[in-house]
């Protein structure tokens, strides 16, 4: 659908490193750049970035490829999508071979109709509200009487009301040209079994979900009494929005986010907190937190207090957080709320002034767990006092740092009057064998991985390791030099038939294309998924890294290829000829 020439261009036009730049901290190392993976949640940087060759790869999760496999995987986008994305930000103009704005036709939902579709929907839900009837003034009170948001703040937020009926959003959309499928794509509408057509939000007060580039990408609708259920009704997913990987006003808090972010449970906390001046204040939508919200998270902070319910369900909830918040690198704190329930109540109750005054005393990870366990226990009973101190001493061995494991010892005897000494050499005793452990562990996983267990890209690679690996040798020296590839499909050296995997029989055919097209290589983001474009990178890089990549090399692995398959034929051959006597057999058995 778009041309070569096009793609070309938009590549051209971008440079990888200041693209990369923009979401992850990068820091040169010799002529490359490294920094954390934005893919995968990790404390040393195993993510580099190769300028030379307009490339990426991570050592950590095998996430690789060029500036369009970043934009697939960062943005959460399909092919011709990240090609938008990119020839936009390049002043690109996509055109197909016709001149006419590019649409892709097998897509049956158009990204930027959509985005308007959901403004469409949010300034339908926010008319509504101040409609002069008796429905629109109850959830107008709702806001401004129950929860004591001011109309600015309201407007601020684009908050609605969803009219207790079954089509009045559908027929005020349609009339505005929108299908009802479309409708159904975005959970807007629903569709029956019997072929209606519904309001999916009905009877409710309407949050948008904003995403940090300011689309309305979803909505949240909370019923204003404590009967309907469910309270919180939530857009599932749709061809814009995945919840797992936005977060809730992260497009306001981010403006005014120096340092720090306040991670709260609901829409309302977040709203009651930027109303009272707490603008960094966000929330996750509907759902724990996830690693991709987390580390969107800290690609704006480095610090997050993390501000859940004092119940026992939001206790849990924050020790799930500040795991996986500590996991993408984020430095976690925690507050609890004295004698309330959640922020918005307590800032109710007390004031703003109050809350800060919480903030300030926000605890870090240790002196939380440490609180959490001492009130499970009786520090006065010898046997309580010896399963905090084993609990703790787990906890502290499994932190890094020296001195600051140091400092959680002497806490800990302080608060139990134990000598931090004896501590000190538990935690070292404990620290070595989690380390053997983990030692083992990782040998064990290199282990599998060499066998090619697990691996999802190319599964057919645990089945035959030794064949697999001839296979990457030979598409290593293929996609990286022209002599290899002249010699090769010159002379028919090889076929699709000679490969035993079957993603790398896939990679050989796409090799093979490019040298029938002039041996220019097209966008392998065409053809294969972001994933599989990351193998291909590796495939890649493992060659670059060697000295010898000569003919002999090829010629050798094309050998061992060839005979290793013959076995492998052969084998197969034998097997299906025993089962076929043995069949054979049980049927002559039977007949006799």
């Amino acid at each position: 659908m778009i041309s070569k020439e096009t793609i070309d261009e938009i590549l051209q036009r971008t440079d990888i490193e200041p693209l990369i730049s923009s979401y992850v901290s990068l820091k040169r190392a010799s002529d490359t750049y490294k920094g954390l993976c934005p893919f995968h949640s990790e404390k040393s940087p195993s993510f580099t970035v190769y300028p030379k060759t307009s490339s990426f790869y991570c050592f950590g999760c095998g996430m690789g490829g060029d500036a369009v496999t970043f934009i697939r995987q960062m943005e959460h986008l399909d092919y011709p999508d990240a090609l938008q994305f990119l020839a936009k930000r390049a002043g690109i103009t996509i055109i197909d071979d016709d001149n006419k704005n590019y649409v892709r036709e097998e897509k049956k939902f158009n990204r930027d109709r959509m985005f308007k579709m959901n403004v469409d929907a949010a300034n339908f839900f926010h008319m509504c509200l101040k409609a002069d009837n008796p429905d629109a003034k109850n959830a107008l009170s709702y806001f401004t009487e129950k929860r004591g948001l001011s109309i600015a703040t309201i407007k601020h937020f684009g908050l609605g009301f969803a009219p207790n009926s079954y089509d009045s959003l559908i027929n005020y959309m349609t009339a505005k040209g929108y299908t009802k499928d479309e409708l159904v794509a975005g959970f807007l509408a629903g569709k029956s079994d019997k072929g209606t057509y519904y309001d999916a939000f009905r009877g409710r007060v309407m949050f948008p979900i904003i995403d940090v580039s300011g689309n309305v990408i979803a909505f949240g609708g909370r019923a204003m009494d404590n009967e309907t259920k469910p309270k919180y009704k939530n857009s599932s997913d749709t061809p814009v929005y995945k919840k797992t990987r936005h977060v809730y006003a992260l497009n306001f808090a981010r403006l005014a986010c120096a340092e720090t972010l306040i991670l709260c449970e609901g829409y309302m906390d977040v709203i009651a907190l930027h109303a009272a001046g707490f603008t960094n204040a966000v929330a996750t939508l509907g759902t724990a937190i996830t690693p991709d919200q987390a580390r969107l998270m800290g690609r704006y902070t480095k610090k997050v207090i993390i501000c859940y319910d004092a119940d026992e369900a939001g206790q849990k909830a924050a020790e799930k957080a500040l795991r996986i918040l500590s996991e993408a690198g984020v430095e976690v704190r925690l507050v609890t709320i004295p004698g309330s329930k959640d922020p918005d109540e307590y800032i109710k109750t007390f004031g703003k002034e109050k809350f800060k005054d919480v903030l300030n005393d926000s605890k870090i990870v240790f002196e939380y767990k440490m609180e959490n366990v001492l009130s499970k226990y009786d520090v006065n009973l010898p046997q309580d006092k010896i399963k905090i101190i084993n609990i703790l001493e787990n906890e502290i061995s499994a932190v890094y740092s020296q001195a600051e494991r140091d400092i959680y010892i002497q806490m800990l005897a302080k608060k139990l009057d134990a000598d931090p000494k004896s501590i000190k050499a538990d935690v070292t005793r404990i620290s070595a064998k989690n380390a053997k452990a983990f030692k083992q562990g990782e040998s064990e996983k290199a282990k599998q991985i060499a066998l090619g267990y697990k691996d999802e890209i190319n599964p057919d690679f645990s089945k035959a390791p030794a064949i697999a690996k001839s296979e990457e040798v030979i598409l290593g020296l293929l996609l990286l030099f022209a002599e290899h590839r002249k010699n090769v499909f010159a002379n028919d050296l090889l076929c699709e038939d000679d490969f035993f995997t079957d993603f790398n029989k896939r990679v050989f055919a796409y090799v093979k294309d490019s040298y029938n097209n002039d041996d220019v290589f097209g966008d392998p983001n065409e053809i294969f998924s972001p994933q599989e474009v990351g193998r291909i990178t590796k495939i890649k890089l493992n060659r670059m890294n060697l000295v010898n990549n000569g003919p002999e090399v090829l010629t050798e692995s094309i050998k061992t290829l060839k005979s290793s398959m013959q076995k492998k034929k052969a084998e197969k051959a034998t097997n299906e000829d025993d089962l076929l006597k043995f069949i054979n057999g049980l049927r002559a058995s039977e007949n006799s």
